[in-house]
């Protein structure tokens, strides 16, 4: 059976400082999330392994992904974080190269006070030596940020990059453009992915509808197609609006229109190619 691969997904140990995004609304989230949480999550929605990505923006956040990447073969790969503008980043990317867990790196990028910083001159020179330590680049932002990350990404044709939360639409105003024109305009660039990942948090989150997401679904099928896709839950982010299951079937749904190959493509083997997945 072909693989079926979460491909975003976070661990954390909660504290108030690290965490100070959680605001009240979000109390739910208030706690540790670790991987004996999701296992029986991922077991009962039928997935093999997940992609843990990095929430705080440490190297010790890296360390900590990786040591439970380490201990839990589900845990098939790690988007951690290295600060890509330091002038030893080639050193530190050499380091944590050496841990075949760590397939990428993310910066938080939309919540930069320069809506230009991907187009930072420091940080442009560390994405540029991402290639030859065989890592990925997670790209997180927000739609208005897509002009930018098209101007971006064409600087480095040769790297792989993925748009995690297909940038955040405005799903709960049910507003499209002109968040898909650019949408397409970033997707035009073959070196760019897309995750079906993020969506119930950017609708309301108390009444959502599946139907609420399929005019987004429907734009980042058109742009980017069955073969640059892949589906990803955000817990335990995703709790705030939805259950883990309920987060997945909504993506399953859709997809269940396509080819058995295409479906699988978005369920797990897009991931497993992109990221150079552990098996």
């Amino acid at each position: 059976m072909p693989p079926k691969i979460d491909a975003h997904q976070h661990f954390w140990h909660y504290s108030p400082e690290a965490f100070d995004w959680i605001d009240e609304e979000m109390a739910v989230i208030r706690r540790d999330f670790l991987p004996g949480d999701l296992k029986p999550e991922l077991d009962a929605a039928g997935y093999d392994g997940c992609v843990a990505v990095q929430a705080p923006q440490t190297e010790a956040e890296t360390e900590f992904l990786l040591g439970l990447a380490a201990q839990h073969d589900f845990i098939r790969g790690v988007v951690g974080w290295v600060d890509l503008r330091a002038g030893n980043v080639a050193e530190r990317l050499e380091y944590f190269a050496q841990f075949p867990e760590l397939v990428g790196v993310r910066h938080i990028v939309q919540a930069e006070p320069d809506d230009a910083f991907l187009l930072d001159p420091a940080f442009g020179r560390g994405v540029g030596l991402l290639e030859q330590f065989n890592l990925r680049y997670d790209i997180l932002i927000y739609p208005r940020h897509l002009p930018v990350a098209a101007r971006f990404v064409a600087r480095f044709p040769d790297q792989p990059f993925v748009l995690d939360h297909l940038a955040k639409p405005f799903i709960k105003d049910h507003e499209l453009e002109p968040w898909a024109r650019h949408l397409r305009e970033l997707a035009r660039h073959p070196n760019v992915y897309c995750k079906l990942s993020g969506m119930v948090t950017e609708a309301d989150w108390l009444v959502w509808d599946r139907d609420d997401f399929t005019p987004y679904l429907d734009v980042a099928l058109e742009a980017f197609g069955p073969m640059r896709l892949m589906i990803g839950s955000d817990w335990p982010v995703c709790k705030v609006a939805a259950g883990y299951g309920e987060v997945m079937h909504l993506v399953e749904a859709y997809v269940s229109r396509l080819s058995p190959t295409e479906q699988a493509a978005i369920l797990g083997e897009n991931a497993v190619r992109f990221y150079g997945l552990q098996s």
